[in-house]
C-alpha cells in the first residue's frame, strides 16, 4: 500500500531562512536569476526545528495521475556517514505534497559478523520505462557501535526494483567480474542513463583493497525488469591522487555521452564519449576564460534545463574558505559544451550559503550530497538534504524548482 497522504511543503525564501545568509562574490536575485530562469526553493521537511530529518533525497519521475509523479528515496543521518534504512516516499502533484515515508524493507540493516551491521546508502531511483519499473541502486556499507566502520568486507552496487506503489523486490548484488575490484566498486550517488534498447548506462568507481585511489570507468548493463547484469565495459580513466575519482555521473546531450567526477586533487572533473565506453582523457572543470575552478572532493551533478546543459556543483568563493570542502553554497553554471567549460557569467545560486561562513564556519550547513532531475522541458529540480553535525545532524531537507 502507497504511504499515508501528508503535505509537508513549506516556502524556503533566499534572504530570510532565520540566519545570515551569505552569497561570496556571487549575486543572487532572490526570483528572475537572468537568463530567463527564476529559481524557487522549498523546504520538504523541516528537520532545523524538530521534524524529520530526512538525508540524500533523490527523486524519479514516472507515470502518474501528477504527469509526471515523483517516486524519491531518503533515508536518516546521525552521524558522519551513519545512515538509516533507506525509505521512499511519491508525490503526485509536482511535489506540492508527499506521502509520509516508509522504509524499503529489502534496504534496511543486516547483522554480519564481528558485531556490524550492513546497511545501504546512496541510492539512486530511476524509472526503466522498458519495464515499466523503478530501478534504485546504491551500495552496501558496514557499521558497528554506531559508527561507520572501512575496515570490512568488500563494497558493492546493489539494487531493487519496485512497482511505484510500494512493492519492492529483494535486494541484489550486481555482480561485476573485473580485475581490480577486491576492495570496492561502487556507483553510489550516480546519475545513469536508460538507452533506446533498454540497457542501462552507468558510472562507477572502482580499485583493488592494495591500491588507495580508484578509477572510474562505465558498465552497459542488460535490465529485463528484475535482475541487472553487465554486458560491457568502458575505458579507464584514473587520477593517482588521494583516493582517486569517485562518485561519476553520466547524461547524454547532443548525441555526446558526458561524465563528471568528484576527486581529491582541487579540482572535478569532465569527460566525453561517442558511445558511452570508450572515454577521452579527464579534464578539469574550468571557466570559459580557461580558470580552473578550485573544488574540494564533492559531487557534481548534471541539470538538464531546456535545450541546455548545466552543472550543479560546489567550489571555493570569496567567503566560504573555512568551509568543510566549500560545500556551500550549491551553485549551477551552463556547460560550454564545445569548450567542455562553464560559462562563468552564467553562473547562479541554486541554495545559498546559511550561517556564518567566516566567524562560525562549523556551523554552515552543508550542501554537498544533493541530486538533480528534469520534471519537463521548462522546470529541472536540485533537491539536497542540509548537513548540520554540530546540531546534532538537524537540517532541513530542500527542494530548489528551476525553471525556463
Amino acid at each position: 500500500m502507497s504511504p499515508p497522504l501528508r503535505v509537508t511543503r513549506r516556502r524556503f525564501l533566499a534572504d530570510s531562512v532565520g540566519v545570515a545568509v551569505s552569497y561570496g562574490t556571487i549575486r543572487d536575485y532572490g526570483g528572475d536569476y537572468g537568463l530567463g530562469i527564476t529559481i524557487r526553493r522549498e523546504v520538504l521537511w523541516n528537520g532545523r526545528d524538530g521534524g524529520s530529518i530526512w538525508f540524500h533525497p533523490r527523486p524519479c519521475t514516472m507515470p502518474g495521475p501528477g504527469k509526471p509523479s515523483v517516486l524519491m528515496t531518503l533515508q536518516s543521518i546521525s552521524g558522519s556517514d551513519y545512515f538509516g534504512p533507506v525509505h521512499w516516499t511519491r508525490s503526485d502533484d509536482r511535489g506540492r505534497t508527499w506521502r509520509d515515508p516508509v522504509p524499503v524493507a529489502a534496504l534496511g540493516r543486516r547483522a554480519v559478523e564481528g558485531g556490524k551491521q550492513e546497511g545501504v546508502c546512496d541510492v539512486v531511483p530511476q524509472y526503466h520505462e522498458p519495464t515499466g519499473t523503478v530501478l534504485a541502486i546504491g551500495h552496501n556499507v558496514y557499521y558497528r557501535a554506531g559508527k561507520l566502520t572501512q575496515k570490512s568486507h568488500n563494497r558493492f552496487p546493489v539494487y531493487v526494483v519496485g512497482d511505484g506503489a510500494g512493492k519492492w523486490s529483494e535486494r541484489r548484488k550486481l555482480e561485476w567480474d573485473h580485475d581490480g575490484i577486491d576492495g570496492i566498486y561502487t556507483c553510489g550517488c550516480s546519475e545513469r542513463l536508460v538507452c533506446d534498447d533498454g540497457d542501462v548506462l552507468m558510472a562507477v568507481s572502482y580499485g583493488p583493497a592494495s591500491r588507495r585511489d580508484r578509477a572510474v570507468s562505465s558498465l552497459r548493463c542488460r535490465f529485463d525488469g528484475e535482475r541487472l547484469s553487465v554486458a560491457k565495459t568502458g575505458s579507464e580513466l584514473r587520477l593517482a591522487k588521494g583516493r582517486g575519482l569517485l562518485e561519476p555521473s553520466l547524461v547524454h546531450h547532443e548525441g555526446r555521452f558526458w561524465m563528471t567526477i568528484r576527486a581529491e586533487d582541487g579540482h572535478g572533473y569532465t569527460s566525453v564519449s561517442d558511445d558511452g565506453l570508450s572515454w577521452a582523457k579527464i579534464t578539469p572543470w574550468a571557466w570559459d576564460d580557461g580558470e580552473p575552478l578550485t573544488m574540494s572532493t564533492t559531487q557534481q551533478h548534471w541539470l538538464r534545463l531546456g535545450e541546455e546543459l548545466w552543472l550543479v556543483y560546489t567550489r571555493r568563493t570569496a567567503t566560504n574558505a573555512k568551509v568543510m570542502r566549500y560545500r556551500a553554497p550549491l551553485l549551477m553554471a551552463r556547460v560550454d559544451v564545445a569548450k567542455r567549460r562553464l560559462v562563468r557569467a552564467s553562473e547562479r545560486v541554486v541554495i545559498p550559503l546559511a550561517g556564518d561562513p567566516k566567524g562560525a564556519p562549523q556551523h554552515v550547513a552543508r550542501l554537498g550530497n544533493f541530486h538533480t532531475l528534469r520534471i519537463d522541458t521548462s522546470e529541472s529540480w536540485v533537491t539536497v538534504g542540509e548537513s548540520r553535525p554540530t546540531r546534532k545532524w538537524k537540517g532541513d531537507t530542500l527542494l530548489a524548482r528551476i525553471r525556463t
